[in-house]
């Protein structure tokens, strides 16, 4: 069963998201601007190219087909399973938990169905009988007990929904392939941040497979970029990288957290609450004006630059005022929009799905991986080339995959030689 549901999550990750993509080149283009004509209701004139105006309401518009996406799941498999009437909305949603201890769920989670088998946080302790049993890792109690669930959350609901700006920020001030090797990195983040933020131990293997994997994702990237040019690599822009690296491992290191204190909270269950928690953070950057230009906050700070022009400081329409303006002169962007959120919200189910039941190591190592899939099947199916170096990233790759394959095989077959016994 758990092979399956990792086929499940692996193959959803990647066709869901492999749509979202073009979705979202689609909506980075320009659209056509369309003027109604006199006396034919569905006659338009295009006169100009326009971007869509805000990536803001873009966020907010994939957070909403998130919440209404995890809503959705919950509400239909409670209904299938019976348990809507026991539970009711509050308890089918997570939310009669948010004001629980850690403490006081750990107490219960023998009772859930997930015990000791999400995350792969789970160990095996010898019966007097001679049987095994499995049982959650103590890490539970390396943690201060009664942390609220809700500021869990909003933790990582922050560090999600800020760390696609300031990546996108970095890379005005770096190249492109410094961008994708940073970004093939981003298992070292993740690793690192769990064990210094949760004090959470891996195997020994499990840094090999991190290792191999970063490196053959690096060797990939790097003799695949040489086509991708960029300026110089600035300090700024590297330090902006280096801060949406570590904001991206907080994210999946703090949610391995949450799915380890509160083990009958369900990855749907996260979803909702994260979309949520991410439409509260970008409502106020939505409908309030912003100003217009960075360089006009940055003027008048103490400690700016005198070569940084004195300009005052102008506003600009709410992004909400603007995008819905955008959309009624630009009715070409509203399939795309659509899409890409839906989309958005689709892939966030896998997403989660793989979270609570595989950690988000697995993950990672499933997004990272999914451009040199996607280019092993161009390659299959458009006969496209690939350099030396390219070969030898998939060789380091699939060293670690096999690495980490086999491992879990030989733990499966002792498991079930114990079971026998």
């Amino acid at each position: 069963m758990g092979l399956v549901r990792l086929v499940l999550c692996v193959s959803g990750v990647y066709a869901t998201f492999l749509l979202w993509a073009i979705a979202q080149e689609r909506l980075s283009t320009p659209f056509p601007s369309s003027d109604r004509r006199t006396g034919t209701p569905h006659s338009y004139h295009y006169t100009s190219l326009d971007q869509f105006p805000s990536s803001v309401f873009l966020n907010y518009a994939q957070a909403v087909a998130s919440s209404l996406s995890a809503l959705v799941y919950l509400v239909v498999g409670s209904w299938r399973d019976g348990s809507w009437k026991r539970k009711g909305l509050g308890g089918v949603t997570g939310w009669k938990q948010f004001w629980s201890s850690s403490d006081s769920l750990a107490k219960s989670k023998g009772d859930s169905d997930n015990a000791g088998i999400s995350n792969g946080h789970s160990r095996e302790r010898k019966q007097p009988n001679g049987g095994f049993v499995e049982q959650k890792n103590p890490v539970v109690k390396q943690t201060p007990q009664g942390k609220a669930l809700p500021f869990l959350l909003l933790q990582v609901a922050a560090s999600q929904t800020f760390a696609g700006p300031v990546g996108f920020l970095s890379l005005r001030h770096i190249s492109y392939p410094t961008m994708v090797l940073g970004k093939s990195c981003k298992l070292i983040p993740v690793m690192l941040l769990n064990l210094i933020l949760y004090r959470r131990r891996f195997a020994m293997h499990k840094y090999v497979v991190v290792g191999l994997v970063t490196l053959g994702i690096s060797l990939f990237m790097l003799f695949g970029s040489k086509k991708k040019k960029g300026g110089a690599d600035s300090l700024w822009g590297l330090t902006l990288l280096l801060v949406n690296l570590m904001l991206d491992g907080m994210t999946n290191s703090t949610q391995d957290q949450i799915f380890t204190l509160f083990p009958s909270f369900t990855g749907q269950q996260m979803m909702l609450a994260m979309a949520v928690s991410t439409q509260l953070i970008l409502l106020p950057l939505l409908l309030l004006p912003l100003p217009s230009n960075l360089s006009t906050i940055l003027s008048i700070l103490p400690f700016t630059s005198s070569s940084v022009p004195n300009h005052p400081i102008t506003f600009s329409q709410p992004a909400f005022t603007q995008s819905i303006q955008f959309l009624l002169s630009h009715r070409s962007a509203i399939r795309p929009l659509l899409a890409y959120a839906l989309l958005g919200g689709l892939g966030q189910l896998f997403i989660f799905e793989t979270i609570q039941h595989f950690g988000s190591l697995t993950l990672v190592m499933i997004t990272v991986t999914r451009k040199l899939f996607t280019m092993l099947l161009s390659v299959i199916i458009f006969n496209h080339s690939l350099t030396t170096g390219q070969w030898t990233g998939i060789a380091v790759v699939f060293s670690g995959i096999g690495l980490e394959a086999g491992i879990k095989r030989r733990d499966m077959m002792r498991r079930a030689r114990r079971d026998r016994t």
